[in-house]
């Protein structure tokens, strides 16, 4: 039996955060983190611990933290490990398919499926997905794991305050009340956002931008390209949440007519179908397009060279908007920007103030196919990362049939966790985790 709390709540939340962000760490840098004295420390660990949100262990020789005693004396100081048993649902919403994974509060993926959408899905066959897919994994997940949240990864403009989706052009959605329809179907609480600024946060926290203040993050999937900002070590979100479509981007005077009625935009000039037609692979398989770029066709090329531009003509842009110190580049920009080396940062720096790019970097995600569902997952563990204390689990009640598949890369489970976060990790918080008058921005509409 949990016994009371006797500790403050936002000291939780810090201490909980660091844990589950930089990865497992010793009690004695827990207080040399936070500045809190050990015997608060001692006391937050343990109910933490009774919980199930962490478990302590003694560090192993040669181990993590085996080299910190203890005060300087006596055994080493108890390493402490976010728990693998207490999970958020992470959905990702295609085109052609809807995704869940259950990744743990320690950072590994769980389980996960995917459903293909034989049609773009309507916001309610989107929940009807959800629902059975979720109901299939929490079916066979192994006993005392916990799902404490949900958290959906949307190609489209999301008001996070409340998860309304005003408008998903590749969906078809407009004002879509999508996470509170979906959190009263599965008796869960549901956070929806913005894909890309998922993304981007998810970067910084794991990935190739992992600890930097001040970052651009553009993915290219079957949405169109979406895009994140981090200014600050705080997303860029905009007075609504909506701020970071850079693939509306102007970036061909002469360009092709996009869906959102402008002519020229960084999503229409660099398209994911257009590569794969050119080059003949299947649109899922990032794998079959790299191997297919490698062969280095005049045709394939022809279309390379006019996306190259288009994306550092935009990336040029954000450069001189906000000042980034990496661009990462997903999905499918990932793998053209491994085709073409450096020539993409090259072509950027030709064009910019040649201050504003003595840091630049221009890099691929290293997170990969996994970069939108940490984000997601993000998203689902905000409120427990916000309060320090899981609340009552609720069942999950939805069909257990689902037509479903594993990842075009056929990874089913397992780490999903970056290199360890710096010791600020925990430091900063999305703004889905905050309250108060920047929260309630939306509803001046």
């Amino acid at each position: 039996m949990a016994r009371p709390a006797t500790t403050t709540p936002g000291n939780a939340a810090r201490v909980l955060r660091i844990v589950h962000e930089g990865g497992p760490v010793s009690r004695a840098e827990l207080t040399r983190r936070t500045s809190l004295n050990r015997s608060t420390v001692l006391a937050i660990v343990g109910e933490l611990v009774d919980q199930g949100l962490v478990h302590e262990e003694f560090p192993v020789p040669g181990g993590p933290g085996a080299d910190r005693p203890s005060a300087g004396v006596g055994r080493p100081s108890p390493i402490v490990r976010a728990s693998a048993d207490v999970v958020a649902a992470a959905v990702t919403v295609e085109i052609d398919a809807v995704g869940v994974a259950l990744v743990a509060l320690d950072g590994t993926v769980r389980d996960r499926l995917v459903e293909p959408q034989a049609a773009v899905p309507g916001a309610a066959d989107a929940v009807d997905a959800v629902a059975r897919v979720l109901g299939v994994l929490t079916a066979r997940a192994a006993p005392g794991l916990r799902v404490v949240g949900v958290g959906v990864a949307v190609p489209g403009i999301v008001r996070v305050e409340d998860g309304v989706v005003r408008d998903a052009p590749h969906l078809g959605w407009r004002d879509e009340p999508f996470a509170g329809v979906l959190g009263e179907r599965l008796g869960l609480p549901v956070r929806a956002a913005n894909d890309a600024n998922l993304g981007a946060w998810a970067e910084r926290l794991y990935g190739s931008a992992r600890g930097v203040d001040d970052l651009v993050y553009l993915n290219g999937g079957a949405s169109g390209i979406g895009g994140g900002i981090v200014s600050a070590g705080r997303p860029f979100s905009g007075a609504d949440g909506y701020a970071g479509e850079l693939g509306h981007t102007f970036v061909a005077a002469n360009g092709i007519r996009c869906h959102c009625g402008a002519v020229g935009c960084l999503e229409t000039e660099a398209s994911r179908d257009a590569l794969t037609a050119v080059t003949g692979t299947a649109p899922d398989d990032l794998d079959a397009l790299a191997t297919a770029l490698a062969e280095g066709r005049p045709e394939v090329e022809q279309v390379v060279d006019r996306q190259v531009t288009a994306l550092a003509t935009a990336i040029r842009n954000a450069v001189h908007t906000v000042d980034p110190e990496v661009v990462v580049l997903g999905g499918f920009l990932g793998e053209l920007l491994g085709h073409v080396g450096d020539r993409v940062e090259h072509e950027v720096r030709a064009q910019t103030m040649a201050a504003m790019t003595d840091r630049l970097r221009v890099v691929p995600s290293a997170l990969g196919r996994d970069v939108l569902v940490r984000g997601a997952a993000e998203l689902g563990f905000a409120d427990l990362l916000r309060d320090g204390q899981a609340a009552a689990p609720r069942a999950v009640t939805a069909p257990t049939t689902a037509t479903t598949t594993a990842p075009p890369d056929g990874h089913d489970d397992g780490p999903a966790r970056g290199p360890t976060a710096p010791p600020g990790a925990g430091r900063s918080s999305p703004p889905w985790s905050a309250r108060g008058p920047r929260a309630r921005r939306g509803r001046r509409r």
